[in-house]
């Protein structure tokens, strides 16, 4: 027989981060703590008065003003966060050999905001489409956002963008980390961006649905397991993660963030939306098999939860199989502060939870101001922080999206053994 090969240590060295209210993980954690929501609100064409996540950063930090009226808004983004994550993990491209560096980001969707600016724009020439723009297909490739990354770093590895709709983000971690492992790069920036709130057609989608959050006040618009909680608030954001190996990591004498302990991905089969409780709950346990862990062994729980009727209900059933039994684990929101950032969602939202592990915090769900009996779990974290019942060692992040695909990632705090 042959002996079967361990598998490197995969860590998290930096994180570079924009959100609705934060573009750096030290102020997203400060507002995650302190109920600061970055829901306003927003027009957009055809649709009207809305509302949205809308991300605040400096595209022009590293990007030229060419570079980027030229490129997308999802390439600033990938940028912005590839660039802050590197920086973040005190790492230099002109030491590296670029072509070991991967670039993977998870995505919902791509392109349709270039799309319709475009259609937009020859229709005040009457559709000539001599006004169509020549950029407009490099725009619009699914591999953008990736691209415009190694276009702006000089990075020459593999690189391409994961569509994995709503789970996307957890998806360009886990692809990543498996990179890595096979030794086909010494570096990856994995995570998840989205620009969606620039297609008025995702927000006709959702509204069509009856989908979309409707609220006096847009702070309080995204609010997962309240009763009266009526739909999504889309929004933007990204979230690249530093990963390398950890004997890479040592060697250097990075700072580390996390271990990445376990992760599984898996279909419903069932839906083109509405999620399935039962798949929901394979994902989890599948997650939990493959980092050799039993339920209570997880701390922090961070839930996926849309502030749909239905979708929140049905999560919230698959969480209570597998944590019924947890005395200690917690169970938290983060798009209730930011509302549903799609492909950028898995990521941005494990990032929120990372500062857990330094100083013991639960960040909460907040706007529930009457608790749906469905959504009821044992040690759901609600409107305040709360300080967990024993050192957080182990944070699970689950992110489920359209057509069922569902995913789970468990990073640990790092042991040096």
């Amino acid at each position: 027989m042959h002996a079967v090969r361990e598998l490197p240590r995969i860590v998290i060295t930096g994180v570079g981060l924009s959100s609705p209210n934060g573009n750096d993980l030290p102020t997203f954690r400060r507002n995650l703590l302190n109920g600061t929501s970055g829901v306003s609100n927003y027009t957009i064409r055809h649709v009207g008065e809305t509302f949205a996540g809308v991300c605040n950063f400096d595209p022009l930090r590293y990007q030229s003003r060419k570079e980027a009226r030229r490129g997308t808004r999802a390439g600033a983004l990938s940028i912005w966060c590839a660039r802050e994550a590197l920086r973040d993990a005190g790492i230099e491209l002109a030491q590296r050999d670029t072509a070991r560096v991967g670039v993977y980001i998870g995505i919902t969707e791509h392109g349709n905001v270039e799309t319709e600016n475009q259609i937009h724009e020859v229709a005040q020439y009457g559709f000539d489409l001599s006004f169509w723009s020549h950029h407009h297909n490099p725009r619009t490739v699914a591999n953008n956002p990736a691209g415009e990354v190694t276009l702006n770093l000089g990075i020459k590895g593999p690189a391409y963008a994961l569509g994995g709709a709503c789970a996307a983000g957890n998806l360009g971690l886990i692809h990543g980390a498996q990179m890595l492992q096979l030794g086909l790069v010494d570096l990856a920036l994995g995570g998840g961006v989205s620009e969606s709130i620039h297609t008025f057609g995702i927000f006709a989608s959702f509204r069509s649905q009856g989908a979309l959050a409707r609220h006096s006040d847009p702070a309080k618009a995204s609010r997962p397991f309240d009763r009266d909680r009526n739909g999504i608030v889309v929004s933007e954001g990204g979230c690249l993660y530093a990963l390398e190996r950890l004997e890479d990591a040592r060697r250097r004498g990075a700072k580390i963030y996390a271990e990445v302990r376990g992760y599984f991905v898996n279909s419903d089969a069932s839906d083109f939306v509405l999620p399935d409780s039962d798949g929901q709950e394979r994902c989890i346990r599948g997650a939990l098999a493959h980092a050799a862990l039993a339920p209570d062994e997880v701390d922090i729980v961070n839930t996926h939860a849309t502030s749909t009727k239905q979708g929140d209900e049905l999560e919230c059933d698959a969480v209570r199989r597998v944590f019924s039994g947890s005395r200690t684990t917690c169970v938290n929101n983060t798009k209730s502060f930011i509302g549903h950032a799609m492909g950028a969602a898995g990521a941005l939202e494990l990032a929120g939870n990372l500062p857990s592990f330094d100083d013991g915090l639960v960040h909460p769900t907040i706007n529930v101001e009457h608790l749906d009996p469905a959504c009821e779990l044992e040690n759901l974290v609600l409107n305040e922080p709360t300080r967990a019942a024993r050192r957080v060692d182990r944070i699970l992040n689950m992110s489920f999206g359209m057509l069922g695909i569902n995913s789970a990632v468990i990073v640990e705090r790092f042991r040096d053994s």
